[in-house]
Protein backbone atom coordinates (compact mmCIF):
# COMPACT_ATOMS: atom_id res chain seq x y z
CA UNK A 1 0.00 0.00 0.00
CA UNK A 2 1.38 3.66 -1.34
CA UNK A 3 1.66 6.30 1.92
CA UNK A 4 -0.99 8.43 -0.46
CA UNK A 5 -3.22 5.43 -0.15
CA UNK A 6 -2.71 4.71 3.60
CA UNK A 7 -3.42 9.17 3.77
CA UNK A 8 -5.96 8.98 1.52
CA UNK A 9 -7.41 5.96 4.17
CA UNK A 10 -7.03 7.82 7.47
CA UNK A 11 -8.88 10.82 6.36
CA UNK A 12 -11.65 9.30 5.20
CA UNK A 13 -12.49 7.79 8.47
CA UNK A 14 -11.32 10.98 9.64
CA UNK A 15 -13.91 13.14 8.00
CA UNK A 16 -16.21 10.76 9.84
CA UNK A 17 -15.46 12.41 12.89
CA UNK A 18 -15.31 15.84 11.46
CA UNK A 19 -19.01 15.46 10.72
CA UNK A 20 -20.26 15.17 14.20
CA UNK A 21 -18.29 18.53 15.43
CA UNK A 22 -19.89 20.92 16.72
CA UNK A 23 -20.01 24.31 15.06
CA UNK A 24 -17.81 26.43 17.71
CA UNK A 25 -15.31 23.96 17.67
CA UNK A 26 -15.47 24.71 14.00
CA UNK A 27 -15.43 28.22 13.73
CA UNK A 28 -12.42 27.78 16.67
CA UNK A 29 -10.61 26.21 13.94
CA UNK A 30 -11.07 28.97 11.13
CA UNK A 31 -10.37 31.51 13.88
CA UNK A 32 -6.64 29.77 14.72
CA UNK A 33 -6.76 30.09 10.34
CA UNK A 34 -6.69 33.00 10.15
CA UNK A 35 -4.49 34.29 13.17
CA UNK A 36 -1.87 31.97 12.08
CA UNK A 37 -1.95 33.50 8.06
CA UNK A 38 -1.57 36.60 9.58
CA UNK A 39 1.46 35.47 12.09
CA UNK A 40 3.16 33.69 8.90
CA UNK A 41 3.19 36.14 6.31
CA UNK A 42 6.96 36.34 5.74
CA UNK A 43 7.25 32.55 5.71
CA UNK A 44 4.33 32.26 3.26
CA UNK A 45 5.75 34.59 1.16
CA UNK A 46 9.19 33.73 0.97
CA UNK A 47 8.13 30.27 -0.48
CA UNK A 48 6.16 32.29 -2.63
CA UNK A 49 8.95 33.92 -4.26
CA UNK A 50 10.97 30.67 -4.47
CA UNK A 51 7.71 29.38 -6.50
CA UNK A 52 7.40 32.50 -8.70
CA UNK A 53 11.51 32.47 -9.19
CA UNK A 54 11.48 29.17 -10.77
CA UNK A 55 8.57 29.69 -12.55
CA UNK A 56 9.96 32.63 -14.11
CA UNK A 57 12.89 30.14 -15.12
CA UNK A 58 10.45 27.60 -16.52
CA UNK A 59 8.60 30.94 -18.69
CA UNK A 60 11.97 31.67 -20.61
CA UNK A 61 11.94 27.91 -21.68
CA UNK A 62 8.49 28.53 -22.88
CA UNK A 63 7.20 25.78 -20.50
CA UNK A 64 4.92 28.06 -18.53
CA UNK A 65 2.60 30.78 -19.69
CA UNK A 66 2.39 34.38 -18.45
CA UNK A 67 -1.19 34.31 -17.23
CA UNK A 68 -0.20 30.89 -14.76
CA UNK A 69 2.69 32.90 -13.32
CA UNK A 70 -0.21 35.98 -12.57
CA UNK A 71 -2.64 33.26 -10.99
CA UNK A 72 0.74 31.83 -8.96
CA UNK A 73 1.68 35.46 -7.02
CA UNK A 74 0.86 35.76 -3.82
CA UNK A 75 1.25 38.95 -1.60
CA UNK A 76 -0.08 41.06 1.34
CA UNK A 77 -3.20 41.46 -0.08
CA UNK A 78 -3.66 37.84 -1.02
CA UNK A 79 -3.12 37.18 2.27
CA UNK A 80 -5.45 39.32 3.76
CA UNK A 81 -7.95 38.19 1.14
CA UNK A 82 -7.53 34.60 2.18
CA UNK A 83 -8.41 36.03 5.84
CA UNK A 84 -11.25 38.20 4.99
CA UNK A 85 -12.28 34.73 2.69
CA UNK A 86 -12.08 32.43 6.16
CA UNK A 87 -13.46 35.37 8.24
CA UNK A 88 -16.90 35.36 6.10
CA UNK A 89 -17.13 31.28 6.25
CA UNK A 90 -17.84 31.88 10.05
CA UNK A 91 -20.66 33.91 9.68
CA UNK A 92 -22.00 31.47 7.42
CA UNK A 93 -24.62 29.36 9.42
CA UNK A 94 -23.38 25.65 10.02
CA UNK A 95 -25.24 23.99 7.53
CA UNK A 96 -24.45 20.10 9.07
CA UNK A 97 -27.82 18.44 10.42
CA UNK A 98 -30.11 21.85 9.44
CA UNK A 99 -33.06 20.19 7.93
CA UNK A 100 -34.53 20.65 4.45
CA UNK A 101 -38.02 19.09 4.77
CA UNK A 102 -39.99 17.04 6.95
CA UNK A 103 -43.02 14.87 5.58
CA UNK A 104 -45.50 13.28 8.29
CA UNK A 105 -46.25 9.82 7.53
CA UNK A 106 -48.45 8.66 9.90
CA UNK A 107 -49.17 9.71 13.41
CA UNK A 108 -45.78 9.51 15.18
CA UNK A 109 -43.74 8.02 12.52
CA UNK A 110 -41.79 11.75 10.88
CA UNK A 111 -39.94 11.65 8.14
CA UNK A 112 -36.86 14.36 8.07
CA UNK A 113 -34.35 15.45 4.97
CA UNK A 114 -31.57 16.82 6.92
CA UNK A 115 -28.16 17.89 5.16
CA UNK A 116 -24.93 16.37 5.55
CA UNK A 117 -21.27 16.33 4.08
CA UNK A 118 -20.39 14.69 1.20
CA UNK A 119 -17.45 13.23 2.96
CA UNK A 120 -13.77 12.76 1.59
CA UNK A 121 -13.11 15.20 -1.24
CA UNK A 122 -10.37 15.19 -3.69
CA UNK A 123 -9.03 19.28 -5.18
CA UNK A 124 -6.92 19.52 -7.94
CA UNK A 125 -5.48 22.67 -9.04
CA UNK A 126 -3.04 24.91 -10.79
CA UNK A 127 -1.20 27.75 -10.19
CA UNK A 128 -2.97 29.50 -7.59
CA UNK A 129 -2.39 29.36 -3.97
CA UNK A 130 -5.29 30.89 -2.50
CA UNK A 131 -7.30 27.75 -3.32
CA UNK A 132 -5.85 26.31 -0.10
CA UNK A 133 -7.02 28.19 2.34
CA UNK A 134 -10.50 28.66 0.58
CA UNK A 135 -11.34 25.00 0.25
CA UNK A 136 -9.75 24.25 3.12
CA UNK A 137 -11.72 26.65 5.41
CA UNK A 138 -15.05 25.53 3.85
CA UNK A 139 -14.45 22.13 4.33
CA UNK A 140 -13.76 22.13 7.54
CA UNK A 141 -17.54 24.08 8.51
CA UNK A 142 -18.96 22.01 5.97
CA UNK A 143 -17.28 18.95 7.76
CA UNK A 144 -16.16 17.63 4.73
CA UNK A 145 -12.38 15.86 4.81
CA UNK A 146 -10.24 16.80 1.88
CA UNK A 147 -6.92 15.62 -0.25
CA UNK A 148 -4.96 18.69 -1.91
CA UNK A 149 -2.98 18.86 -5.27
CA UNK A 150 -1.62 21.77 -6.60
CA UNK A 151 0.53 22.10 -9.29
CA UNK A 152 4.27 21.40 -8.66
CA UNK A 153 4.53 25.39 -9.97
CA UNK A 154 3.32 26.29 -6.57
CA UNK A 155 4.83 23.43 -4.49
CA UNK A 156 6.41 25.73 -2.02
CA UNK A 157 3.71 28.27 -1.77
CA UNK A 158 1.02 25.31 -0.93
CA UNK A 159 3.04 23.21 1.17
CA UNK A 160 3.61 26.59 3.39
CA UNK A 161 -0.05 27.54 3.78
CA UNK A 162 -1.24 23.45 3.91
CA UNK A 163 1.22 23.67 7.23
CA UNK A 164 0.45 26.67 8.39
CA UNK A 165 -3.52 26.09 8.34
CA UNK A 166 -3.38 22.35 9.74
CA UNK A 167 -1.29 23.15 12.61
CA UNK A 168 -3.90 25.52 13.18
CA UNK A 169 -6.80 23.30 12.88
CA UNK A 170 -4.91 21.05 15.03
CA UNK A 171 -4.44 23.07 17.93
CA UNK A 172 -8.79 23.76 18.17
CA UNK A 173 -9.02 20.41 18.56
CA UNK A 174 -10.05 19.17 14.79
CA UNK A 175 -8.83 16.18 13.46
CA UNK A 176 -6.15 17.27 11.29
CA UNK A 177 -5.86 13.28 9.45
CA UNK A 178 -8.78 14.97 7.38
CA UNK A 179 -6.72 16.59 5.43
CA UNK A 180 -4.20 15.51 3.06
CA UNK A 181 -1.45 17.45 0.78
CA UNK A 182 -0.16 15.44 -2.38
CA UNK A 183 2.90 16.44 -3.71
CA UNK A 184 3.63 14.32 -6.64
CA UNK A 185 2.14 13.75 -9.76
CA UNK A 186 1.62 9.99 -9.35
CA UNK A 187 -0.52 10.98 -6.16
CA UNK A 188 -2.92 12.49 -8.92
CA UNK A 189 -2.74 9.16 -11.44
CA UNK A 190 -3.51 7.18 -7.78
CA UNK A 191 -6.30 9.22 -5.97
CA UNK A 192 -8.36 9.02 -10.22
CA UNK A 193 -8.50 5.21 -8.92
CA UNK A 194 -9.49 5.64 -5.40
CA UNK A 195 -13.53 5.74 -5.78
CA UNK A 196 -14.14 4.04 -2.71
CA UNK A 197 -12.36 6.58 -0.73
CA UNK A 198 -13.17 9.69 -2.61
CA UNK A 199 -16.62 10.81 -3.21
CA UNK A 200 -15.95 14.12 -5.32
CA UNK A 201 -13.01 15.74 -7.52
CA UNK A 202 -13.20 19.71 -8.18
CA UNK A 203 -10.46 19.79 -10.50
CA UNK A 204 -9.44 23.85 -11.06
CA UNK A 205 -6.87 25.02 -13.78
CA UNK A 206 -7.43 25.10 -17.44
CA UNK A 207 -9.00 23.67 -20.22
CA UNK A 208 -6.90 20.89 -21.03
CA UNK A 209 -6.63 19.57 -17.06
CA UNK A 210 -10.11 19.97 -16.41
CA UNK A 211 -10.54 17.48 -19.06
CA UNK A 212 -8.10 15.07 -18.42
CA UNK A 213 -9.42 14.66 -14.55
CA UNK A 214 -12.90 14.09 -16.59
CA UNK A 215 -11.62 11.82 -18.61
CA UNK A 216 -9.79 9.62 -16.56
CA UNK A 217 -11.61 8.89 -13.05
CA UNK A 218 -14.78 7.18 -12.40
CA UNK A 219 -15.42 9.46 -9.17
CA UNK A 220 -17.74 12.04 -9.40
CA UNK A 221 -16.16 15.26 -10.86
CA UNK A 222 -17.26 19.15 -10.18
CA UNK A 223 -16.15 21.66 -12.57
CA UNK A 224 -15.90 23.29 -16.00
CA UNK A 225 -14.03 22.80 -18.39
CA UNK A 226 -13.57 25.84 -19.89
CA UNK A 227 -14.68 29.92 -19.13
CA UNK A 228 -15.29 31.12 -22.47
CA UNK A 229 -17.69 33.90 -21.07
CA UNK A 230 -19.75 36.66 -23.38
CA UNK A 231 -20.82 40.01 -23.40
CA UNK A 232 -23.71 41.07 -26.00
CA UNK A 233 -24.36 44.76 -26.43
CA UNK A 234 -27.92 45.57 -27.34
CA UNK A 235 -28.77 47.98 -30.06
CA UNK A 236 -30.95 49.56 -26.80
CA UNK A 237 -28.04 49.35 -24.58
CA UNK A 238 -26.28 52.61 -22.49
CA UNK A 239 -23.20 52.67 -24.46
CA UNK A 240 -21.31 54.41 -21.87
CA UNK A 241 -22.29 51.75 -19.33
CA UNK A 242 -21.46 48.77 -22.17
CA UNK A 243 -18.28 50.26 -22.55
CA UNK A 244 -17.03 50.52 -18.40
CA UNK A 245 -18.42 46.69 -17.54
CA UNK A 246 -17.12 45.50 -21.12
CA UNK A 247 -13.48 46.74 -20.03
CA UNK A 248 -13.39 45.36 -16.45
CA UNK A 249 -15.49 42.73 -17.94
CA UNK A 250 -11.93 42.01 -19.85
CA UNK A 251 -8.82 43.69 -17.91
CA UNK A 252 -9.68 43.66 -14.63
CA UNK A 253 -8.19 40.16 -14.10
CA UNK A 254 -7.86 38.60 -17.42
CA UNK A 255 -6.29 35.28 -16.65
CA UNK A 256 -9.23 34.16 -14.77
CA UNK A 257 -12.18 32.00 -15.96
CA UNK A 258 -14.51 34.49 -15.71
CA UNK A 259 -13.15 37.31 -17.49
CA UNK A 260 -15.11 38.04 -21.17
CA UNK A 261 -13.61 36.58 -24.52
CA UNK A 262 -15.75 37.15 -26.63
CA UNK A 263 -17.59 40.97 -27.21
CA UNK A 264 -20.95 40.66 -29.65
CA UNK A 265 -22.15 44.23 -30.95
CA UNK A 266 -25.58 44.88 -32.43
CA UNK A 267 -25.25 45.54 -35.65
CA UNK A 268 -27.19 49.03 -35.61
CA UNK A 269 -25.12 49.87 -32.53
CA UNK A 270 -21.54 49.31 -34.23
CA UNK A 271 -20.51 52.24 -35.35
CA UNK A 272 -20.77 54.18 -32.34
CA UNK A 273 -19.77 51.12 -29.68
CA UNK A 274 -16.89 49.51 -31.36
CA UNK A 275 -14.83 52.50 -32.45
CA UNK A 276 -14.78 53.96 -28.82
CA UNK A 277 -14.17 50.09 -27.51
CA UNK A 278 -11.26 49.67 -29.36
CA UNK A 279 -9.80 52.64 -28.46
CA UNK A 280 -10.06 51.97 -25.02
CA UNK A 281 -8.64 48.28 -25.60
CA UNK A 282 -5.58 49.88 -27.16
CA UNK A 283 -4.88 51.87 -24.14
CA UNK A 284 -4.91 49.19 -22.05
CA UNK A 285 -2.56 46.68 -23.97
CA UNK A 286 -5.58 44.31 -25.19
CA UNK A 287 -5.19 42.37 -28.61
CA UNK A 288 -8.34 42.64 -30.69
CA UNK A 289 -9.52 39.53 -32.83
CA UNK A 290 -12.30 40.69 -35.08
CA UNK A 291 -14.81 39.14 -37.34
CA UNK A 292 -15.23 40.63 -41.00
CA UNK A 293 -18.26 42.78 -40.36
CA UNK A 294 -16.63 44.51 -37.41
CA UNK A 295 -12.99 45.20 -39.45
CA UNK A 296 -14.99 47.94 -40.68
CA UNK A 297 -16.01 49.98 -37.01
CA UNK A 298 -12.59 49.89 -36.37
CA UNK A 299 -10.18 53.30 -36.00
CA UNK A 300 -7.34 53.43 -38.42
CA UNK A 301 -4.97 53.84 -35.66
CA UNK A 302 -6.49 50.62 -33.79
CA UNK A 303 -3.84 47.61 -34.88
CA UNK A 304 -6.22 44.24 -34.93
CA UNK A 305 -6.17 40.86 -35.87
CA UNK A 306 -8.56 39.07 -38.43
CA UNK A 307 -10.23 36.26 -35.73
CA UNK A 308 -9.95 32.88 -36.85
CA UNK A 309 -12.79 30.25 -36.47
CA UNK A 310 -11.18 29.23 -33.65
CA UNK A 311 -11.26 32.21 -31.48
CA UNK A 312 -15.01 31.80 -31.14
CA UNK A 313 -14.62 28.58 -29.02
CA UNK A 314 -11.25 30.08 -27.51
CA UNK A 315 -10.54 30.65 -23.79
CA UNK A 316 -7.69 33.05 -23.83
CA UNK A 317 -6.65 33.80 -20.22
CA UNK A 318 -4.53 36.61 -21.38
CA UNK A 319 -5.57 40.66 -22.62
CA UNK A 320 -6.92 39.00 -25.92
CA UNK A 321 -10.86 39.64 -27.00
CA UNK A 322 -12.23 38.52 -29.98
CA UNK A 323 -15.04 40.98 -31.45
CA UNK A 324 -18.59 39.82 -33.95
CA UNK A 325 -21.62 41.76 -35.42
CA UNK A 326 -24.62 40.68 -34.55
CA UNK A 327 -27.93 41.42 -36.13
CA UNK A 328 -29.90 40.70 -32.97
CA UNK A 329 -31.18 39.27 -29.76
CA UNK A 330 -31.92 36.03 -31.30
CA UNK A 331 -28.76 35.81 -33.31
CA UNK A 332 -26.48 36.38 -30.09
CA UNK A 333 -28.24 33.68 -27.92
CA UNK A 334 -27.16 31.04 -30.87
CA UNK A 335 -23.91 32.27 -30.82
CA UNK A 336 -23.65 32.11 -27.35
CA UNK A 337 -24.98 28.56 -27.16
CA UNK A 338 -23.44 27.45 -29.74
CA UNK A 339 -19.64 29.12 -28.65
CA UNK A 340 -19.41 29.37 -25.38
CA UNK A 341 -18.74 27.09 -22.18
CA UNK A 342 -22.35 27.16 -20.32
CA UNK A 343 -19.75 29.79 -17.68
CA UNK A 344 -20.91 33.07 -17.18
CA UNK A 345 -22.49 35.43 -20.24
CA UNK A 346 -24.16 39.09 -19.92
CA UNK A 347 -25.93 41.30 -21.57
CA UNK A 348 -26.00 45.01 -21.62
CA UNK A 349 -29.64 46.46 -22.46
CA UNK A 350 -32.22 49.01 -21.39
CA UNK A 351 -34.77 46.87 -22.98
CA UNK A 352 -36.39 44.76 -20.39
CA UNK A 353 -38.09 42.14 -22.69
CA UNK A 354 -34.68 41.28 -23.67
CA UNK A 355 -33.16 41.13 -20.90
CA UNK A 356 -35.99 38.21 -20.10
CA UNK A 357 -35.36 36.45 -23.15
CA UNK A 358 -31.66 36.55 -22.67
CA UNK A 359 -32.27 35.25 -19.28
CA UNK A 360 -34.27 32.63 -20.25
CA UNK A 361 -32.67 31.49 -23.63
CA UNK A 362 -29.21 31.63 -22.43
CA UNK A 363 -27.94 28.07 -21.41
CA UNK A 364 -25.28 29.50 -18.80
CA UNK A 365 -24.62 29.10 -15.09
CA UNK A 366 -24.62 32.74 -14.59
CA UNK A 367 -26.42 35.04 -17.07
CA UNK A 368 -25.88 38.80 -16.36
CA UNK A 369 -27.88 41.96 -17.16
CA UNK A 370 -25.94 45.07 -17.38
CA UNK A 371 -23.18 44.19 -14.83
CA UNK A 372 -19.25 42.66 -15.36
CA UNK A 373 -18.79 39.08 -15.96
CA UNK A 374 -16.28 39.22 -12.88
CA UNK A 375 -18.74 39.50 -10.88
CA UNK A 376 -19.34 35.53 -11.02
CA UNK A 377 -17.68 34.53 -7.87
CA UNK A 378 -18.37 32.62 -4.85
CA UNK A 379 -16.84 35.33 -2.55
CA UNK A 380 -18.77 38.28 -4.61
CA UNK A 381 -21.58 36.13 -4.03
CA UNK A 382 -21.54 36.45 -0.44
CA UNK A 383 -20.85 32.35 -0.03
CA UNK A 384 -17.31 33.37 1.82
CA UNK A 385 -15.25 31.93 -0.72
CA UNK A 386 -15.75 29.15 -3.60
CA UNK A 387 -14.83 25.18 -4.07
CA UNK A 388 -15.36 26.11 -7.46
CA UNK A 389 -16.98 27.07 -10.40
CA UNK A 390 -19.39 24.26 -11.84
CA UNK A 391 -20.93 24.12 -15.12
CA UNK A 392 -22.92 20.44 -14.53
CA UNK A 393 -26.93 20.43 -14.46
CA UNK A 394 -26.48 18.08 -11.59
CA UNK A 395 -25.85 18.31 -7.93
CA UNK A 396 -24.45 22.33 -8.02
CA UNK A 397 -23.85 25.07 -10.56
CA UNK A 398 -22.15 28.57 -11.04
CA UNK A 399 -19.80 29.64 -8.20
CA UNK A 400 -19.89 26.70 -5.59
CA UNK A 401 -19.72 27.48 -2.20
CA UNK A 402 -20.76 25.60 1.01
CA UNK A 403 -23.75 24.21 0.00
CA UNK A 404 -22.19 22.72 -3.02
CA UNK A 405 -20.11 20.44 -0.31
CA UNK A 406 -23.64 19.40 0.94
CA UNK A 407 -26.02 16.28 0.46
CA UNK A 408 -28.38 15.07 2.52
CA UNK A 409 -29.85 11.45 4.16
CA UNK A 410 -33.16 10.86 5.34
CA UNK A 411 -33.92 10.30 8.79
CA UNK A 412 -37.11 8.15 9.65
CA UNK A 413 -38.50 8.30 13.56
CA UNK A 414 -41.21 6.22 14.35
CA UNK A 415 -42.81 4.19 16.66
CA UNK A 416 -42.89 0.56 16.47
CA UNK A 417 -44.15 1.03 13.43
CA UNK A 418 -44.10 -1.90 10.62
CA UNK A 419 -44.72 -2.00 7.13
CA UNK A 420 -47.02 -4.96 7.00
CA UNK A 421 -50.05 -2.61 8.15
CA UNK A 422 -49.48 -0.24 5.24
CA UNK A 423 -50.16 -2.88 2.58
CA UNK A 424 -53.19 -5.52 1.37
CA UNK A 425 -56.54 -4.89 1.54
CA UNK A 426 -56.42 -3.37 4.83
CA UNK A 427 -53.74 -1.21 4.42
CA UNK A 428 -53.50 2.20 6.96
CA UNK A 429 -53.13 5.35 4.20
CA UNK A 430 -50.20 7.63 4.41
CA UNK A 431 -50.75 11.17 5.68
CA UNK A 432 -47.72 12.24 3.28
CA UNK A 433 -48.49 15.60 5.21
CA UNK A 434 -46.07 18.42 4.87
CA UNK A 435 -44.61 19.69 8.42
CA UNK A 436 -42.45 22.59 9.14
CA UNK A 437 -39.81 22.25 11.05
CA UNK A 438 -36.22 24.19 11.29
CA UNK A 439 -34.16 21.14 13.25
CA UNK A 440 -34.66 17.39 13.63
CA UNK A 441 -35.24 18.24 17.48
CA UNK A 442 -36.59 14.84 18.14
CA UNK A 443 -33.37 13.28 18.13
CA UNK A 444 -31.58 15.52 20.34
Amino acid sequence: MSQITSEIMKAKSAALVLATLNTETKNNALKAMMKALDENRKEILKANDTDISNAENVIQRSELSDSLIKRLKVNDEKISGMIDGIKDVIKLSDPVGETISTLKLDEELILYQIKCPIGMLGVIFESRPDVVPQILSLCLKSGNGVAFKGGSEASNSNKALFDILVGAIASAGVPKEAFVLMETREDIRQILRMQKYIDLLIPRGSNEFVKYIQNNTKIPVLGHSSGICHIYVDDEADVDLALAVTLDSKIQYPAVCNAVETLLVNSKIANKFIPRMAEMFKENNVEIRVDKRAMDSIPKDVSVVKAKKKDWDEEYNDLIISIAIVDGLEEAISFINRHGSHHTDAIITKNKDKQSEFVRSVDSADVFINASTRFSDGFRYGKGAEVGISTNKIHSRGPVGMEGLMIYKYVLIGNGQVVKDYVGKDAKKFLHQKMIRSTVSDLK
